[in-house]
């Protein structure tokens, strides 16, 4: 069988047998989210920049989308988890998801007596996966709970205990647990909403602001951090939470009691999906303790570059999750606000980051867009000037206005 090189900077599925082409590394990890890879990369980095390479044991991290492909596995295990001190394999979905990959990584490492922990990929615990785990419990649960709060902070004690399970001495803090919901600033690592009112203008409308958590257990926030800018500079008091799911009990309760208290003129949405049920009746949520419009950001999972190019906009998924079905909850669609990008190659961890970037044009109109709606909702109805624009096919005129939803 043909066996081809991993590209730096490509994107691979894992259907064709690849050679990722790295050397072996005292620590591996191994993870199908690019935002945890991201993550831990970034971790090593801030390591690095304060201790010599040579002062801190090796990392090596590869997703497993690249390793779908049994053969793929064979010589990535061979070449370099064989070699490990350490191995680390973060698993959503268990061991049914990659179940050669579980069985030959476990099985070199007992060959050659080195301590690896399969984790679970989400926060519930894997049975299957423990018993494969050859690290004491109480490390794989520490180990995983790093994961499970993720940040910057959490990578970098999860890599610090990490070289500290292989026998390199130093320090290391138990996980710092992530809410499931709670407010952000940018550059705060606590943020309470009295920090968030200090940098509000007396007498501005606020602007709520609301996206996934995970983006921060990632410390992917560059499109957040863009927005709470963006939102200041166009007139509106950003107010930045970030939640679960709005279907989260917890998360849906923390975002209306503090909309309750800091009533928005507009909300800024970030998460997919909606609350309702196609076809079925309205189901209220957080944002229903206000009277205010909520326009729909996307946070597109495509590349901007082949957005441009292409002539269908964004991908199914994208339109499904951030435009079909939040429009069974009411919400107006504003514009996608950041993209993901081309991979980039780490040098120090040898794997490809995909970075997720911002757009600084578009953030710009769906801010200055969102200060119209604010003023608008407050405008009296008096001045208010309404135009409806409807769809009209050229053969038939009794189908203006069809697949319009209002």
């Amino acid at each position: 069988m043909h066996l081809l090189a991993a590209q730096p900077g490509a994107i691979a599925d894992g259907a064709e047998a690849v050679d990722l082409g790295q050397s072996p590394g005292d620590i591996v990890v191994l993870s199908a989210a690019d935002t945890e890879l991201a993550s831990l990369a970034a971790a090593r980095n801030q390591i690095s920049a304060r201790l010599p390479e040579r002062d801190f044991p090796s990392l090596r991290l590869a997703s497993l989308m690249q390793l779908g492909h049994n053969m793929s596995v064979d010589l990535y295990v061979e070449g370099v988890i064989a070699k490990a001190r350490l191995v680390v394999v973060r698993l959503l979905g268990g061991r049914g998801y990659w179940p050669y990959g579980v069985e030959q990584v476990a099985g070199v490492a007992r060959e050659n007596n080195i301590p690896v922990a399969f984790l679970p990929g989400d926060d519930a615990p894997d049975a299957e996966l423990a018993a494969f785990t050859t690290v004491p419990p109480e490390a794989a649960h520490r180990l995983w709970q790093y994961c499970v709060h993720g940040g910057v902070e959490n990578s970098q004690q999860f890599l610090r205990y990490a070289a500290h399970l292989t026998g390199f001495d130093c320090q290391w803090r138990e996980p710092r647990p992530l809410l499931r919901a709670g407010l952000y600033w940018p550059g705060f690592a606590e943020t309470t909403l009295d920090s968030v009112r200090e940098n509000w203008k007396n007498g501005a409308p606020v602007g709520g602001l609301v996206f996934y958590r995970a983006l921060v257990q990632a410390g992917n926030l560059g499109a957040v951090d863009g927005m709470i800018a963006g939102m200041a500079e166009a007139g509106l008091n950003p107010l930045p939470l970030y939640v679960s799911s709005l279907k989260d009990e917890m998360s849906a309760a923390l975002a209306g009691e503090i909309f309750a208290n800091d009533p928005p003129g507009v909300i800024l949405n970030g998460t997919g999906f909606a609350l309702s049920v196609p076809g079925g009746a309205r189901t209220r949520g957080a944002f229903d303790v206000v009277s205010c419009p909520v326009l729909q950001i996307v946070f597109a999972g495509t590349n901007q570059e082949t957005w441009r190019q292409g002539t269908r906009g964004l991908s199914a998924r994208d339109i499904a999750m951030n435009v079909a079905l939040p429009e069974v909850d009411g919400r107006v669609l504003a514009r996608a606000v950041y993209f993901k990008g081309l991979a980039r190659r780490d040098k120090l961890t040898e794997t490809d980051i995909v970075i997720y970037e911002p757009v600084a044009d578009r953030i710009k109109f769906v801010c200055e867009l969102a200060y119209n709606w604010a003023w608008l909702r407050d405008a009296p109805a008096w001045s208010r000037k309404v135009a409806l624009v409807l769809a009209n096919y050229p053969n038939k005129d009794g189908r203006m206005g069809n697949g319009v939803g209002l």
